[in-house]
């Protein structure tokens, strides 16, 4: 029988990327404090984004390990060295010592549609044969992960199917194209997976690459989305923006004066109306850069300049 246009769209978006899909083998000692320490293997998925040998996959899928074992499609298998990882995004980079590996194609997220269809591509539950492909659509774009300390909250949301196995490999459109990086699946739930943006995994790729890390502009603040509920309850006379609950005394905000109860409505030119607009307004800035706030502080709006700082190593959620 013959493909209609869609089947054969499909498989060849999938023999395009599957032979850069890997399935990645990792081992870390866990400690209990009855028995000692004990080794705890885990598998994930990660995706070839260059010939030399250079892999994205998760954070979590490499954590607490210096090296991984790499097997691609064609049967090779590499031991692979973590480069480096940024735990805020759930993005780490591999390097295995090979050439002229096959490289996925790296698309643009930021032209993503919901509904549009997607492939998951992955080590699906560990199965031996090559991996395993499903498909689905975009649900949502710019979600956060319930109960996640990701201080990124854009992430694409799909009914795809994925599963333990599928992390760190490949979401891809229809032209074969890797337009995010599947992170999670939320047990018990039916059709709600997550997967990093592309365009936001090719930026921590690049410092990781570059610099050895990811280099971050800081605040020092936590704050907390403000609801016409917590705005009748603290007497505020907004109900957006990020009321300010905790301040780090190492950060900029601190030196400029920013008090506990403060509510920020705008950073640089950035409008703020929930906490992720810090956070998007941050990655749009610099280290060294000074920069207005606006901010309601006892009814009054007022404004302080400061200077931003690179964020301090293994920062999660605070800003």
């Amino acid at each position: 029988m013959a493909l209609t246009s869609l089947e054969s769209q499909i498989t060849g978006a999938v023999e395009r990327l599957s032979e850069s899909v890997v399935s990645i083998d990792s081992m870390r000692m866990a400690r209990d404090f009855a028995s000692g320490f004990f080794p705890v293997e885990g598998k994930g998925s990660g995706v070839i984004i260059d010939s030399k040998g250079y892999v994205i996959t998760n954070n979590h899928v490499v954590e607490g390990t210096a090296r991984v074992r790499i097997h691609l499609k064609d049967g090779r298998t590499f031991v692979g060295e973590v480069v480096g990882a940024d735990s805020n995004t759930d993005v780490a980079v591999v390097k295995v010592e090979a050439d002229n590996l096959p490289s996925a194609s790296l698309g643009d997220s930021e032209k993503l549609k919901v509904g549009q269809i997607v492939l998951a591509i992955g080590n699906s539950l560990g199965l031996q044969g090559g991996p395993t492909v499903s498909m689905g659509v975009v649900s949502a774009l710019g979600r956060p992960l319930p109960g996640a300390d990701f201080i990124y909250e854009g992430l694409i949301q799909t009914d795809t199917a994925i599963n333990p196995g599928n992390s760190g490999g490949p979401l891809a459109d229809l032209n074969g194209n890797v337009i995010g990086i599947n992170t999670a699946m939320i047990p018990f739930a039916q059709g709600v997976g997550f997967a990093i943006p592309v365009n936001m995994v090719k930026w921590v790729a690049g410092q990781i690459l570059e610099k050895g890390r990811v280099v971050r502009p800081w605040l020092g603040i936590s704050g907390a989305n403000l609801n016409p509920a917590i705005a009748r309850r603290y007497d505020l006379p907004s109900d957006t923006g990020v009321l300010v609950v905790e301040i780090d005394p190492r950060g900029p905000a601190f030196q400029a004066g920013i008090r506990v109860g403060d509510v920020v409505v705008q950073v640089g030119p950035h409008e703020i109306k929930e906490m992720k607009d810090i956070i998007s307004a941050l990655s749009k800035l610099h280290i060294n850069e000074e920069i207005e706030m606006s901010l309601i502080r006892l009814g009054t709006r007022r404004k302080t300049l400061l200077r931003l700082i690179e964020a301090p190593a293994q920062m999660t959620v605070r800003r």
